[in-house]
């Protein structure tokens, strides 16, 4: 019954905020049509098409798939999961949003702000430590407070300098703090500018994200059988040669497999075969990898969960990523050693399968499926370059996970890692 409520709750919302059915379709990427159906409860939707509704509506997901009374006891419920420092009633929740709303919904505010500082400190964290942008601008502040400091030290040492040289002095101290006002500014509008820092992407890896993201993973005019150079050159946010040559590989690969496994065919063998990846593999006759790409870049609204990946080589590196809520994956920095995706570099074609529990507020529960695969044919006399696969998908059968995994050891909470590569600043401090 709660699915069948979820188009008239859709349609009110969108009603109340005066957007056209138009507007919204287009902006979750789908068509009008299709959007007026789902309002009016005859097509289903879960997933990531009602989170990427409630996104543009403004609302939780749940406010639309369960309504408003269900949303806030959810809500309270997830904030008790995470205390620790108290015993909360838990068979009195309902009890307690009915009787106190005010303050039921005191509680999921500060429980949703503590979410949102939790993810600030993540991103900044990473972004100090390993943005090249942020790390020259640092470095031009802290160069100018340095000249600034040694010269007001040489002038107020030195009482009896000729007038010459003070005023040569006082002249450099004029300009270098000048120049430290400017640099302090420029810092101030790059870290208040984080839309703005993501639109002048400082690598080519940035620009080929910022490229995935626009097109959310799916290339309709690939999958009708344009090619790939055309779609990489009407693209505005694919700049620099580097960005292209990244996305050349990645599309190349994209093509490939919508080739191998079309649209249609694969969206009723993953209904038909349960979203096993082997035994899709198998019925197209793919790599796992390949399969694992194809069903991460599958369109919203096709499947009724939402999926992850990510690709690296053999050093590690993550060549491309694509984020699911809960699992966070760094931008900048070295991931967690953790990751099934590392242990099967390890394991040149073994596939694994595991469930991982990821360390952070929610303590959210992930099944990851990873392979390692060869690149290209392996020859004799030449070495093989391998890079893996990892699959990420929510838990939801509830499978005992096997341990626990973060996105990079400088923002993980887990207290006692053997793998830890440097101290955490959640559980270290700064």
């Amino acid at each position: 019954m709660k699915d069948r409520s979820i188009g008239s709750r859709v349609r009110e919302r969108r009603m109340a905020m005066k957007m056209r059915q138009a507007d919204l379709a287009s902006r979750v990427g789908i068509s009008a049509s299709y959007l007026n159906l789902i309002e009016h409860d005859k097509r289903r939707i879960g997933g990531k098409l009602v989170v990427d509704i409630a996104n543009v509506l403004g609302v939780e997901a749940t406010l639309l798939s369960e309504g408003a009374e269900a949303t806030l006891i959810s809500a309270l419920r997830e904030a008790a999961n995470v205390t620790t420092e108290a015993d909360p009633e838990l068979e009195r929740i309902d009890e307690f949003a009915a009787r106190f709303p005010g303050w039921a919904n005191i509680i999921r505010s500060q429980h949703q702000l503590g979410l949102k500082l939790e993810r600030t400190v993540e991103t900044l964290s990473d972004r100090l430590a390993h943005d090249p942008e942020l790390a020259a601008a640092m470095h031009e502040v802290l160069s100018m407070v340095t000249a600034v400091h040694a010269t007001a030290g040489i002038l107020h040492e030195n009482r009896e300098l000729e007038p010459e040289w003070r005023a040569r002095f006082h002249r450099n101290l004029s300009e270098d703090s000048q120049r430290l006002a400017e640099s302090s500014q420029l810092l101030v509008n790059y870290l208040d500018g984080a839309k703005e820092a993501e639109t002048r992407l400082a690598s080519p890896r940035d620009e080929l994200h910022s490229f995935l993201g626009q097109a959310a993973y799916f290339f309709p005019e690939i999958e009708d059988g344009a090619e790939v150079e055309a779609v990489i050159e009407k693209s505005e946010l694919l700049r620099s040669k580097g960005a292209k040559f990244l996305a050349q590989e990645l599309l190349e690969d994209y093509a490939a497999n919508a080739r191998a496994m079309p649209l249609d065919e694969f969206e009723a063998a993953h209904r038909e075969c349960d979203g096993d990846v082997a035994a899709l593999a198998e019925r197209f006759k793919v790599s796992l990898g390949a399969t694992m790409r194809r069903i991460a870049f599958l369109p919203k609204g096709v499947l009724d969960q939402d999926y992850g990946l990510v690709k690296c080589d053999m050093a590690g590196t993550m060549i491309y990523r694509k984020e699911i809520k809960g699992f966070s994956l760094p931008r900048y920095s070295s991931a967690c050693p953790r990751w099934p995706l590392f242990r099967a570099l390890q394991q040149p074609g073994q596939p694994l399968m595991q469930v991982v529990e990821f360390a952070a507020r929610e303590m959210e529960q992930f099944k990851c499926f990873a392979v390692s695969e060869p690149q290209g044919r392996p020859q004799f006399g030449q070495n093989t370059t391998f890079t893996a696969t990892m699959l990420i998908t929510p838990n939801r059968e509830r499978l005992p996970p096997e341990g626990q995994v973060g996105a990079a050891c400088r923002i993980c909470s887990v207290e006692k890692c053997n793998a830890r590569r440097e101290p955490s600043i959640l559980v270290d401090g700064i």
